[in-house]
């Protein structure tokens, strides 16, 4: 198995729907519409981002920041490259 590729994020909870937002500086802009309560908006940014790269919401886990609005993410599963391509990123 691969190693994960990791990504940086800007977390928005409490937003009006899920959705990728872009790039924010160096970091991918997830916004949420779950609250940052009790791992709800976490779970939501998984989710979400499993979503749109066609993965399992266990193929993508929050490394760091659980707590904060900038995270780290390991994706399972798939190249960089093809990470990439997937969320339209450069």
């Amino acid at each position: 198995m691969s190693q994960p590729v990791t990504i940086r994020i800007k977390a928005v909870p409490g937003s009006r729907k899920d959705q990728i937002a872009g790039m924010l500086g160096d970091r991918l802009k997830i916004r949420v519409a779950a609250p940052p309560e009790d791992g709800r908006a976490n779970a939501a940014i998984c989710r979400t981002l499993a979503d749109a790269l066609g993965l399992k919401e266990r193929d993508v886990e929050i490394l760091s920041g659980h707590a904060h609005p900038e995270k780290t993410i390991a994706i399972r599963g798939l190249a960089p490259d093809e990470v990439r391509r997937r969320l339209g990123l450069p």
